[in-house]
């Protein structure tokens, strides 16, 4: 998350807060760009009657015009007109400005209520604003209250003057109002002159901007407080811990309506509640916090997704690798880790007097495998790839499910290459990305290609010729992209991939980065045809990101009703009655020597095994009653579609072999 910029302030008469600019990214797991929309009707399609704004997204040119037409379709002629378009920061300054105004109007409201509160920063964040307090606890009945006096300050319509100071001027406001938060953040602030945002004649903050004219413009309809949080000042552990108000803000009553259900929605979706429900991984406490438990169901799917990963990578010429989770201290010194990255590593380990170290990354595993032996230009292309576990520090307060976890598995890759091969071979990349992500559904990314920052290594016509690769590789696939300029690492310029889910969120997933450093540090060359030693292009990249990770995000896009191919009991197979157990342990055994995974469920009556079967999202139940046995056959029910019909065995392997090689419903 970058820096925060251009600190502001606030007041109660003559007071004045601070609020920065607001973060380029919030620090949750995915921003939201997305389309509001209405509770579901019962009997509709599972596709949910919204989609995701796709304003800064691309959409992948393998999808059919059609196809993905089709997906983002409603259900019907009226839920398409009770969609509601949430614009975001980005597409609306209008909205932007409430947001702002919003947290100036919640400080006032605060420190009229509680006039010994001090404020420190307040910005502007994806769906809405915060602020931090120095204060007491504050309660959900505080919050009413609050809300309450800021719907009086809107109605009030005061307007919102800008005015320039003197730094002087600024620092001795502040010394008035004994608010040590604010010289701080003054102190800060670069630009001159400083300039103070009042409301009304009552209360100020140093503020850089935008707002409204003037409070009346927001609509208190539109405003609501949702929680709050604590948080460290300046986010150190070690100083103050301030309460933190969260509220979100919109144009219009109907865009927080959308809003508020979108967030049930999410509610409903929370990968740690559908992981505790359907029984597919867990964070043993007693274990550690941060490292997950893959139960047998989500082990499944694990298992499922490395296998196609390792198959799509040796389809595509990337060799295999498997290396060790520690290695020497050294090691670390060398990569530069230890100088850079010391705050995310854990401690070393004394190893009969040597110092061991868990690793934070792959890389320098794959670069010792290269330099095992001596390479010829002609060797290049290399690629290896590895689904690498690793082991990352994180505060406990920032663990989040499977989302920020203490140890997680990569999918991880290096390209060693000529610098003429860059293009080709991140074209290749490309495609890679586009085939392991489409598997899923992901049809719609969000694409920034980040180049040279002030500090960097390698030389001007190595970072030119790296990033026109990058971006003719990106022209050749066709995928729009924005340009982040001195966004890129100080190692190489990079690709960032963002996919939208079904909620219209993005997440971070797959990056590409060359880099020039690596090599450099490890002293790694070939011989090229000329006789000469030279150094190539080193390529870090990957796809899915982490495995944890992004498991916890399949597990919110599918709402835990993972596809049939993918679900870890793809059948359930239901007698009647116990008099039909043997036959349907015969055909669970034939179904499971075929590679399908089914389960035989008893000792209930048909209609709550049907309901367990809803209720653990199992895709398809297999029911068997005396005429079934007589017949050899099942009476197929699907979970979405309702009853199928009654077929031989042998048709309903067929018919599912199809479905699963096609990745389709039955």
């Amino acid at each position: 998350m970058a820096a925060p910029s251009a600190p502001l302030l606030r007041s109660h008469p003559h007071r004045r807060a601070l609020c920065p600019s607001p973060p380029r990214h919030r620090p949750a797991a995915a921003s939201v760009s997305l389309l509001g929309f209405p509770p579901r009707k019962a009997g509709s399609s599972r596709r949910l009657p919204y989609t995701a704004v796709r304003s800064s997204s691309t959409a992948s040119p393998s999808v059919p015009a059609e196809e993905a037409a089709a997906a983002e379709a409603p259900t019907n002629d009226a839920e398409e007109q009770e969609r509601v378009v949430l614009p975001t920061n980005e597409s609306s300054d209008r909205l932007l400005r409430i947001r702002h105004t919003c947290a100036h109007v919640m400080a006032m409201a605060v420190q009229k209520l509680f006039p010994n509160s001090k404020v420190t920063i307040g910005p502007w964040i994806d769906n809405g604003f915060y602020y931090d307090f120095d204060m007491e606890p504050l309660t959900d009945k505080d919050l009413k209250r609050i809300k309450k006096e800021m719907d009086r300050i809107i109605r009030q319509n005061l307007p919102l003057v800008r005015e320039e100071v003197s730094r002087e001027e600024a620092q001795k406001r502040i010394e008035a109002l004994n608010e040590p938060y604010k010289l701080e953040i003054l102190e800060s602030i670069k630009e001159e002159p400083i300039t103070i945002y009042h409301i009304g004649e009552e209360w100020w903050d140093l503020c850089a901007g935008p707002h409204v004219e003037s409070t009346g413009k927001i609509n208190r309809k539109a405003v609501e407080l949702e929680s709050v949080a604590g948080a460290y000042w300046r986010g150190d552990e070690k100083n103050q811990m301030l309460q933190r108000i969260y509220g979100t803000a919109w144009e219009n009553e109907d865009q927080l309506k959308a809003y508020i259900y979108f967030k049930e929605e999410a509610k409903r979706r929370d990968h740690r509640r559908l992981g505790q429900d359907l029984d597919l991984f867990s964070i043993q406490e007693d274990a550690g916090g941060g490292l997950v438990f893959w139960h047998p169901k989500g082990a499944i799917i694990r298992h499922i997704l490395e296998d196609s990963w390792k198959q799509i990578h040796i389809q595509r010429g990337y060799d295999l690798l498997y290396t060790p989770h520690v290695a020497k201290a050294n090691l670390w010194k060398v990569s530069g880790h230890i100088d850079f990255y010391k705050e995310n590593m854990y401690n070393q380990m004394d190893v009969e007097d040597e110092m061991y170290q868990l690793r934070p990354m792959n890389c320098p595993y794959h670069i010792l495998l290269y330099k095992r032996k001596l390479h010829s230009y002609r060797d290049f292309p290399i690629r290896v790839a590895e689904l690498g576990t690793v082991y990352r520090y994180e505060l406990s307060g920032s663990l989040h499910g499977l989302f920020r976890v203490r140890g997680f598995t990569q999918d991880d890759a290096h390209i060693f290459c000529l610098e003429d091969q860059i293009q080709d071979e991140i074209r290749g990349v490309l495609d890679l990305t586009e085939q392991i992500l489409g598997q899923f559904g992901f049809r719609y990314y969000e694409i920034n290609l980040s180049t040279r920052p002030e500090k960097s290594v390698g030389n001007d016509d190595i970072w030119d010729k790296a990033t026109i690769a990058l971006k003719n590789a990106l022209n050749d696939k066709g995928w729009e992209y924005k340009v982040d300029e001195g966004g890129g690492a100080f190692y190489g310029p990079k690709i960032d991939l963002k996919i939208e889910d079904a909620l219209g969120r993005k997440w971070q997933c797959s990056t590409v980065q060359v880099d020039f450093n690596l090599p450099e540090r490890f002293d790694i060359t070939y011989v090229d045809s000329n006789s000469e030693k030279k150094r190539p292009i080193m390529i870090h990249r990957a796809v899915l990101g982490s495995l944890e990770r992004f498991f916890g995000v399949l597990i919110e896009h599918y709402a835990g009703d993972f596809p049939l191919w993918l679900a870890p009991i793809q059948a359930r197979i239901l007698p009647v009655t116990d008099n039909e157990l043997q036959y349907c342990n015969e055909v669970a055994s034939e179904l499971k020597s075929r590679g399908f995974r089914v389960k035989v469920c008893h000792g209930e009556r048909l209609p709550k095994l049907i309901r367990n079967a809803e209720t653990q999202k199992v895709p398809l139940m297999a029911v068997v009653g005396p005429k079934e046995v007589q017949a050899r056959a099942l009476t197929i029910r699907s979970r979405h579609n309702g009853e199928i019909g009654t077929m031989p065995v042998d048709e309903f392997i067929t018919r599912l072999q199809l479905a699963v090689t096609n990745k389709s419903s039955l």
